[in-house]
C-alpha cells in the first residue's frame, strides 16, 4: 500500500473520520444517506480518514454482512462518478488486497490534495505518539507480511476468531493515549508539514476535535463521525467546514480544543 500520494483535482470533497461502522444501530443506513446526499450535491471524492468500520480487513472471507452492505453502497456511488479513498487507521488491515481494492479508488497511509492554492495532508494519527510503544509494536506485527499471509491461509472460522481477539486487543492497547492527545507531538508533526508547504494538516483517531492555528496554517483533529455525526466538507476554493448529514453546518458551533501558545512555534 503506498505510503503517500498526491492528487490535485478541483472538486468538492467529503472527509469522514472514525465512522466505526457496525458499532451503532442504524449507522450503515445513516452513512448510505450521507453518501447519497453528498453525490447528489456534487461531491466528487469521499475520503475515509481511517477506521471506517469497527475493523476492515481487505480479505473477503473476513468481511461482515455490514461491510458487504456498505461496499455495495460504495460501488453504487462510484458508478455515479464519485471516488472512494481510504486512509489506513488502526482498525484497518491490508486495504490494498485485490478483493477490497475493487471497491475503492486508493488506500494510503498519507493522502495529499490541493484545492486551489490550499494544500491538504491527511493521515489517521495513530502513529503520532511514539511513546505508545505497546500499540506501535502491535501495529507492526498485526500488519506485517506474515500476518497478511496467515489471514489469507487460515480457515474462515479460525480467522474470524483471531479478528475478534484482535478487536479486543486494539480496544486495550492505546485507550489511554487515544483520549489524551499528545499535543506536543501533534504540533511538531504539524510544523514539519507546514514547513514542507502543507497548509492544512488533518488527523482522525483521537475522536474529539482539536485545532492549532499559526497564521494561515491549520492543524485539525477531525471529530469522529461515530460520536458527532459530523464530517468535513472541502470546497474547490480550499475552504472547509464541519457539516451534518445534510451537508450544512450544525446549529451550534462545535466546542474545539485549541493548542496552547506554550507548545511553541
Amino acid at each position: 500500500m503506498p505510503g503517500r500520494t498526491r492528487y490535485h483535482v478541483t472538486m468538492r470533497r467529503l472527509i469522514i473520520a472514525d465512522a466505526h461502522l457496525g458499532q451503532r444501530q442504524g449507522d450503515l443506513r445513516d452513512m448510505a444517506e450521507l453518501l447519497e446526499r453528498a453525490v447528489d450535491e456534487g461531491v466528487g471524492e469521499i475520503v475515509y480518514l481511517g477506521d471506517a468500520f469497527q475493523y476492515l480487513i481487505g480479505i473477503g472471507k473476513l468481511w461482515t454482512g455490514g461491510v458487504r452492505e456498505m461496499l455495495d453502497v460504495w460501488d453504487q456511488i462510484r458508478s455515479e462518478g464519485a471516488r472512494i479513498i481510504l486512509i489506513e487507521g488502526n482498525r484497518d488491515f491490508f486495504l490494498d488486497e485485490p478483493e477490497l481494492a475493487a471497491h475503492h479508488d486508493g488506500a494510503f497511509l498519507t493522502y495529499e490534495f490541493a484545492a486551489q492554492s490550499v494544500r491538504y495532508r491527511l493521515t489517521h494519527g495513530d502513529r503520532v505518539n511514539q511513546r505508545d510503544r505497546q500499540y506501535l509494536f502491535w501495529r507492526r506485527i498485526s500488519k506485517c507480511r506474515v500476518s497478511r499471509a496467515a489471514a489469507r491461509a487460515l480457515p474462515r472460522r479460525i480467522a474470524v476468531a483471531i479478528v475478534r481477539n484482535m478487536e479486543a486487543r486494539l480496544a486495550r492497547t492505546n485507550r489511554r493515549f487515544r483520549y489524551r492527545k499528545p499535543v506536543n507531538a501533534l504540533v511538531a508533526e504539524a510544523e514539519r508539514a507546514w514547513a514542507g508547504g502543507i497548509d492544512m494538516m488533518l488527523w482522525g483517531h483521537f475522536h474529539s476535535p482539536w485545532r492549532c492555528v499559526r497564521g494561515d496554517h491549520v492543524a485539525l483533529v477531525v471529530p469522529a463521525w461515530l460520536d458527532t455525526g459530523l464530517s468535513m466538507l472541502v470546497e474547490p476554493s480550499g475552504s472547509w467546514r464541519l457539516v451534518e448529514k445534510t451537508l450544512t453546518p450544525p446549529p451550534d458551533p462545535l466546542k474545539m480544543e485549541e493548542c496552547p501558545a506554550s507548545t511553541g512555534s
